[in-house]
């Protein structure tokens, strides 16, 4: 069984099951894009719930495995080499985790390069712009009396939507008939942009009918559905 009891990580949350990849997060959109890809791939995991209310990021444990602060981040006993790998950003994590399954990228160098083209077009415009939108719309910015820092993001994230919605054209997911990180990546923002943020009505969500209809492809898949309440909150 793997010894995982040199990471400082594991003296905060101590693993149980030491042989399997170790998730740290919150079920939030970058969050659940890593419990989804492992859910959709089979690999065995074990998750643990870093709470926001009580700083779990902030501290020395969790710091040591990602200096950013930021969830979600992994420590996989059986990594490259057969040693392990701790990794952050979820968009690296993904990557990692496609190619050590084989799954959820293609294998042929273009349809690779052409998936990390738009999981990057999630990393960054969609998450950051989705992100700054729901500060303004349902955070502490709807205080704001000008509305123009909100409004930027309101154009910004409809253009967005405008790019996928042309993207998805005769195309069932992303990159066509396979379901891809890219997928993965994309469809958790846009599900927290109309759910969580509340925001359909202020980007005209109505409007992108083929965005719409990929959503719901997306939520439906029980690998998804199960992958978004991973880590459960306390």
């Amino acid at each position: 069984m793997a010894d995982l009891t040199a990471f400082p990580i594991t003296g905060k949350w101590p693993a149980q099951h030491p042989e399997r990849i170790q998730l740290y997060s919150l079920p939030t959109p970058n969050g659940v894009k890593v419990s989804i890809a492992l859910e959709e791939t089979g690999l065995a995991y074990e998750p643990h719930l870093v709470s926001f209310e009580t700083n779990d990021q902030m501290s020395p444990e969790f710091l040591s495995l990602n200096p950013n602060n930021k969830i979600p981040a992994i420590l996989d006993p059986n990594g490259p080499d057969g040693k392990p790998l701790q990794l952050f950003e979820s968009g690296a994590i993904l990557l990692y985790i496609a190619d050590k399954t084989g799954q959820l990228i293609p294998k042929e160098a273009a349809g690779r390069y052409e998936t990390i083209q738009w999981l990057m077009f999630q990393m960054g415009g969609v998450g950051p712009m989705f992100g700054q939108l729901g500060f303004f719309h349902k955070f502490a910015g709807k205080e704001y009396e000008d509305k123009r820092p909100r409004d930027r993001y309101v154009n910004e994230s409809k253009r967005l939507l405008g790019v996928l919605e042309q993207r998805l054209e005769g195309r069932q997911w992303i990159m066509g008939d396979t379901y891809t990180i890219a997928d993965i990546a994309i469809w958790p923002w846009v599900r927290n942009l109309v759910g969580f943020y509340g925001a359909g009505d202020l980007v005209e969500f109505s409007k992108f009918t083929n965005v719409q209809r990929v959503l719901e492809a997306f939520v439906a898949r029980p690998a998804v559905a199960r992958g978004l309440d991973i880590p459960k909150r306390g």
